[in-house]
This record gives structure tokens, C-alpha cells and sequence, in this order.
């Protein structure tokens, strides 16, 4: 801490915190720009699609039911995933070939705008893109910037706005995957997987596709950090994965007064007690690096690796037996 450290690091934690101050900035602008407009549009579409009441209806009784929408974690810098998560997504499709995967949505901007799109952060994005030595603490510097946005998904005051947003993403990458079927007799499963923060954005937009499709919510949190509010009343289960050394999933349950075992009538607590969240020991996984919940590493004697270990998990879940066979 000598020679100016302690210095340095304070004005550091007063950036950070100036930086959360103005995090909702974002999704203001974009709300009044174009946001407000695009949603109320959207929602009417797909209320009258959803009611047979649009005969240009691009949604169809045919095709797949069952969605897998992956939402990177806060180390994500680009709206497509990393090469470990598109390896782990390239597994689960092969082993659940009935399910679509949508890997697109940058769960970071309301506007799915990932990092090198913006000009304030595109100039820290190419420097993360070719960072060495002291230069890849601008990796943190963007990590701390989607750690604010998470947070603005947690948030009641901005939330509301900012998780309608990512669930509007989500549902036009859906229909770019195929025309969304609907069917009174048969839901969409929608299985929303999300790590780190993603977990947070996942459980935030739930509300929202509930509203606006017919669908059957399921949740899949890798390491996730998330509250106990938005989310859990709609989804017909949450799974946790957590890993024997990812100590930043602690982070949720800690800071987060919903999670507390006290609030007993938090969304997150009811669940709990309905049965409808479930926590599982992935394994010797940590958070981030390649010993993570999709890394390369192997994690077992017999030469299986974290990710093998995590995939196996997933397949092992009862979601999948709810999951109808695609229609030919």
C-alpha cells in the first residue's frame, strides 16, 4: 500500500461506485429513444399471435417446443458465447437433439449491444482483445461495468424496464432460430440457463415470457449470483449448480436480503419451501478459468473434464422427460 497504493485503490473504489451510480443510464436512454415504443408494439404482436388473432402470424403449431436460451456471465464481452459455453451448448444439443439452443443475447445492454458496439467501451475492448501483462486489468474494468448491469436487473426501480428488454431479445432470437410454435395444448419449454450473473438476467425476464408466450419456465443457474425476487413464482423449478470452489456464488445469498432465511415470504423462500428450487454440489468447479463449470481441465481421475462433468449433470435432470419430440 506504499507509494500512492492505498491512494489508488480508493480512487478506484470511488470510480466503481460512480460508474453503479450511472449504470441505469443506459436503459433510460434506450427506453426513451426507441425502448418504450418497441415493447408496446411487441407485447400487442405477440398477444394476438398468442390469440389467433393475427393472421400474418409467423408463430406455427409445428417445429420444436423446447428452447434452451443460454445468458453468459459477467465476464461476457460479445452477444455470442465463449468457445468452452458453444462446446458444452454443441453437447447438450447433441444429447437433447428435441431442443433448439439460442446463444445471442448479451444479457449486458438492454439493446443487446454487446461491448465493442459502444463507443464509450469500444476503445477498452480492443485493448482487452490484445491485453498482456498490466493490460488485462481492463478484462476487470468491463467485468465491473456487466456486475452494475446485473445489478440493474435486480433492481426494482429500473428492473422492470431493463429485464423486458433482455426477455424482448430473447424471444426475437427464439423466433430467428424458427417461427415460435404455440399451442394451448402444448406449452414452449423454455429452459433458461444462465451463469454468474446471468443467472440474475435469466430469472429477471422470466416473468415477462410468461406473460407473453405460452410457456413452461425452467431455470438452470451455473455459479449464478441472483435475488430472490423476480423469477421464482413463475418458474416451474430453478436448478443451482455449485461448485466446491466457486466462492463468488456466495455472493447472492450474502448480499441479497430475498435470499435471507428470515424473509420467509420472499419468492425465493416460497420456492424453497414448494420444492421448486433445488441445489445440487456440481463438483470441485470454480467460477471462472478452465476449471470452471464448461472448462477443458480434467476434473476426475478417469480423465473427465469439468465441462463432461457438467454436462452429464445437466442430462440427468427431470426437465427433460417434459420435453416433447420435435414434429417432422
Amino acid at each position: 500500500m506504499r507509494n500512492g497504493g492505498f491512494k489508488l485503490l480508493l480512487f478506484a473504489g470511488f470510480l466503481l461506485l460512480i460508474w453503479g451510480t450511472f449504470a441505469p443510464v443506459g436503459t433510460i436512454v434506450w427506453w426513451l429513444d426507441r425502448g418504450s415504443t418497441k415493447l408496446d408494439r411487441k407485447t400487442r404482436e405477440l398477444t394476438n399471435r398468442v390469440n389467433g388473432e393475427d393472421s400474418n402470424s409467423s408463430l406455427t403449431s409445428g417445429g420444436s417446443h423446447c428452447y434452451i436460451v443460454f445468458l453468459p456471465g459477467v465476464g461476457a464481452e460479445k452477444n455470442e458465447v465463449s468457445p468452452r459455453e458453444e462446446a458444452f451448448l454443441d453437447r447438450l444439443e447433441q444429447d437433447q437433439p428435441q431442443c433448439l439452443s439460442v446463444r445471442n443475447v448479451f444479457p449486458y445492454s438492454a439493446a443487446n449491444q454487446d461491448l465493442g458496439g459502444q463507443k464509450v467501451f469500444e476503445f477498452l475492448w480492443n485493448v482487452t482483445e490484445e491485453a498482456e501483462g498490466w493490460l488485462e486489468l481492463t478484462r476487470y474494468v468491463l467485468e465491473a461495468r456487466n456486475v452494475w448491469r446485473m445489478a440493474v436487473s435486480a433492481d426494482n426501480r429500473y428492473g422492470p424496464i431493463y429485464n423486458q428488454a433482455i426477455a424482448l431479445t430473447i424471444i426475437e432470437q427464439m423466433e430467428k432460430q424458427q417461427p415460435i410454435p404455440t399451442s394451448s395444448k402444448q406449452p414452449i419449454q423454455l429452459i433458461l440457463m444462465g451463469t454468474s450473473g446471468g443467472a440474475q438476467v435469466a430469472l429477471g425476464t422470466a416473468p415477462y415470457i410468461d406473460k407473453w408466450l405460452p410457456v413452461e419456465i425452467t431455470v438452470v443457474s451455473f455459479g449464478g449470483v441472483f435475488d430472490g425476487n423476480e423469477g421464482f413464482d413463475v418458474a416451474k423449478h430453478i436448478y443451482h449448480f455449485r461448485g466446491e470452489r466457486d466462492w463468488i456464488e456466495n455472493i447472492g445469498g450474502i448480499v441479497f436480503p430475498s435470499r435471507w432465511g428470515w424473509t420467509v415470504g420472499s419468492p425465493y423462500n416460497r420456492a424453497r419451501r414448494e420444492n421448486r428450487y433445488t441445489v445440487y454440489n456440481s463438483g470441485p468447479h470454480e467460477h471462472q478459468g478452465e476449471e470452471n463449470y464448461f472448462g477443458r481441465e480434467v476434473a476426475k481421475n478417469d480423465g473427465t473434464t469439468y465441462a463432461e462433468l457438467m454436462v452429464k449433470q445437466i442430462n440427468q435432470l427431470p426437465i427433460w422427460s417434459s420435453v416433447n419430440t420435435p414434429s417432422k
